[in-house]
This record gives C-alpha cells, structure tokens and sequence, in this order.
C-alpha cells in the first residue's frame, strides 16, 4: 500500500478530459463562516439543526490529473499543513450527521493511496472506487457503487440506497451544511438541484479565424458550481441513457438529468466559498483560510498562580485586540478538560522556574484525545523570569530542552514554541513587553511556522 507523504511537486505538460469546466470566480477566494472540524466545540458556529428523514450519499469524483496547477501531483492530493486537500473535503461532508455515506472515485493508480489517506485520518462513511477515463465515467461509477447491494463491511444494505445523490468537486473543501441541505432537500422534491454563481467576465463567441462572432449578455447567465443533488433514480436513469459523446465530452450532470430524464433541476444561488482549488496560488489560497480559522481563538492556562494570572489577563485584552479570543483556566482537568476538543491553540504560562513538565502535561493531554489527527495544534510556552536572572547554566539549558521537547511534538503534528519574558517594575516597559508577548503569540498561532517550532523567543 502508497504511503501519504506531503506531495512536492513538478511540473507536468499531459492533459486529461477528467478535469470539468473551471467556473470559478477568478476573483479573490471567499472564506467560509466557519471551517468545519470533527470535533464541534462550543466555539464552532454550528448551523441551525436540519432534520432530513431520507438517505443521503455523497459521490466525490477525484480522479483529474490538476494540469491546471501546473504541478505533477494531482491537487487533491497536494498538501495543505500536511494533509491532502481532498481528506478536508472529506471532513466537510463526514461533520455533516445526515449523510449516510461518501464514494470516492479516484484513478486506479491512486485507489492505494487514497485507501492510506483514509485510514491515517480515520475517517468514516467513506468507499473508494476505481474512476473511468472522463468525468462522467467516474461520476456514473461513483453512482453505481451506490446502487450495489452488497453485505460487506462499510457498505450500504440495498434498504439503505440513497434517496438523494450529492455531487460534488474533490477540490471544493470549503462547502458548509446548510447550502448542502438545500440542495438535498431542493433535488428530493424536484429531482434534480446545483449551485449556481454569478458570472464576473461576459462570455464571447469568436469565429473560427479568431475574430469576436457575437457575445452574451451577462445578465442572463450563470456560471454552474457544485454541489449538484440528484434522486437516485434520475442521475441513475441519466447515465444508463446517455451517449458515448456525452461520456467522453461533457461535463455538466444537470444537462444529462434534463435531456434524458426531462427532469428540470432547481437552481440555487450559491456562496462564494464554494470557489474550487484550480490553480497552484488556490492550494496557498485554501491554507491561509484554514489557519486563518483555525487561530480564531486559545486557551491561556495559568497553573492557578497569581502571577500568571494577571498576565493572562493582560494578553487576553492585547490579543483579542488582534482578532483572537483567548479563555483562561488555571488547568485542564475536570470540566475545564473541555478545551481540550475545542481548541486547537494553547499557551502555559509558567513563573519564575524554567520547568517544562507543565508542557509536557499538555501534549500527554492532546494525545491522549488525538487531538492533532486532522490539523497542527500550537502550544506556546510563555516562561516569565523573575527580578532575578537565571543562572548561566539555566540560560543554556532551557533553549536545548525546548528544542528536544518540540522536536518530538512535531512528529505528532504539535507545533511547540517558546516565548520569554522577564518581570520589570518599570510599569511602562512591563507593558510594552506584554504587548511584544501578545503580538508574538498571535503570529505564531496564524502562521504555524514550522521554521520556529522550538525556539525561545525573547519578548
């Protein structure tokens, strides 16, 4: 069985009919409101709860070659912090407890590399199958394995088929609940819904010898997104009666549920965060929205020293003046275990020792709940020295021992850093160097430098 590793990329010159139309808005991606996580916090904004009393199952067609990218790898298979883009469309439609199920149609040559990436993430509902030569290859066979009545493990009982069929792009991570219940409830009553966008550019007919034929009034004209929600029976009906040249040439499955099964699909306006992972700059695009989420808060441990908490204090008026919340909680035992899977920052502040046992503690903590399975987590070490200066031999000793305890934590996807900060009775310089402590932590919890995992940073 491949191995998932990061994927570093080449470029590439082959191009495949695999790859559907590319109808993003070029403009500049939209975020969503919230980027889902396995795990829902009380910090995650939840949508409201659907109740949907019918089958739902997901189709992922995966099985393009991204030449678009200009990269050798495929794009659903490219790294975004260290996880392949396609499993954080995966999570989006796992969070979902509606959908019954998910199929993934990727290309042969990646059935075992896909097969990896769902055990190492551990996630569940979801089959792999083998994709065809064209989108609508792979699609028709994402259906059919739907359809399959078999008893083994993980698939479905033929009691159980999908009512509702939902399509959607393997690079499109950022789809939220609610959008996808409209179209699952809009495709059981009507058989057939897609998101829709508007168009940005007008779109123009040339004549052959490269001269403007005539050009359409935008106004009048979507551009067509995923997801799209089928009944069963009609993406089903669709696929068994179209031809050969809608296999090899189109792209669109609306169309299909509309010249073969005369069903109309409703069209739904969709958000802008269904914007699709196209080229190379989109990967940088997607991750800047995850860490961009994932920094929205932290929790501040304070140990119950007096000390620490007044500076915990003093950082959560500094930081959240900087977009970021922060809770304080003198540890992490009992209810206040809480924020154990629902935070993916934390800072321990320790005072007047160099002790990192309290550290330690916490990363025990975060894998004995496996926490940092599907995204990095930070844990900064705030150390506030006394009045009175560390011995030289303690100077050195604790730059090395965080080196040693964060190199370990990386291999656990936990990026631990260190930030230094000596009490001064000058009111004024106190201040400045809880802002400088403030203004650092923020940083290291948006970017996730792994450059600066481990070092001792001097506020």
């Amino acid at each position: 069985m491949t191995s998932y590793d990061p994927l570093v990329c080449e470029p590439m010159e082959k191009t495949s009919p695999n790859e559907d139309a590319d109808n993003r808005d070029p403009a500049r991606p939209a975020r969503p409101r919230t980027f889902p996580t396995r795990e829902a916090g009380v910090r995650d904004r939840q949508p409201m709860d659907r109740s949907v009393d019918f089958p739902v199952s997901v189709v992922l067609p995966a099985g393009g070659t991204g030449e678009r990218t200009g990269l050798q790898t495929p794009k659903q298979f490219c790294s975004v912090l260290g996880r392949p883009l396609i499993s954080f469309t995966i999570q989006a439609f796992e969070r979902v407890s509606w959908i019954q199920s998910i199929v993934v149609v990727v290309a042969k040559e990646y059935m075992d590399l896909m097969t990896d990436i769902i055990q190492r993430f551990q996630h569940k509902k979801v089959q792999v199958v083998p994709g065809g030569k064209t989108r609508h290859r792979s699609i028709c066979n994402g259906v059919l394995a739907l359809g399959e009545a078999t008893r083994e493990e993980g698939q479905m009982l033929a009691a159980d088929r999908a009512k509702v069929v939902i399509i959607h792009d393997a690079v499109r991570p950022f789809v939220e609940e609610d959008f996808l219940y409209k179209i699952a409830m809009s495709a059981k009553e009507q058989g057939a819904a897609g998101a829709v966008r508007p168009l940005v550019s007008t779109v123009i007919s040339t004549t052959s010898e490269g001269y403007l034929d005539h050009s359409l009034e935008r106004a009048k004209y979507r551009a067509s997104e995923m997801p799209q929600g089928f009944t069963y029976d009609v993406i089903h009906q669709a696929y068994q009666r179209c031809t050969e040249s809608d296999f090899e040439f189109g792209t669109e499955c609306l169309h299909l549920a509309l010249q073969y099964c005369g069903t109309n699909a409703k069209l739904i306006e969709g958000p802008p965060t269904l914007w699709k992972v196209t080229y190379k700059r989109d990967l940088a695009a997607a991750e800047s929205i995850i860490k961009e989420t994932l920094s929205q808060s932290a929790c501040i441990i304070t140990g119950g020293s007096a000390q620490a908490v007044t500076l915990a204090d003093a950082l959560q008026k500094a930081v959240g003046a900087l977009d970021t919340e922060l809770d304080i909680t003198p540890d992490l035992m009992g209810d206040n275990s809480k924020y154990l899977l629902e935070e993916w920052n934390f800072i321990q502040i320790s005072v007047s020792h160099s002790c990192l046992s309290e550290v330690e503690a916490i990363l025990m903590d975060l894998e004995a709940v496996n926490r940092a399975l599907l995204h990095p987590v930070v844990v900064i070490w705030v150390h506030l020295n006394g009045l009175d200066e560390l011995s030289v031999s303690r100077k050195m000793a604790v730059p090395a021992a965080i080196r040693d305890l964060a190199s370990a934590a990386k291999l656990r996807n936990i990026l631990v850093y260190g930030i230094q900060l000596h009490q001064s009775a000058d009111t004024e310089r106190w201040e400045r160097s809880v802002l400088r402590v403030a203004e650092i932590t923020s940083t290291l919890i948006r970017d996730r430098s792994p450059a600066l995992v481990g070092q001792l940073l001097q506020a």
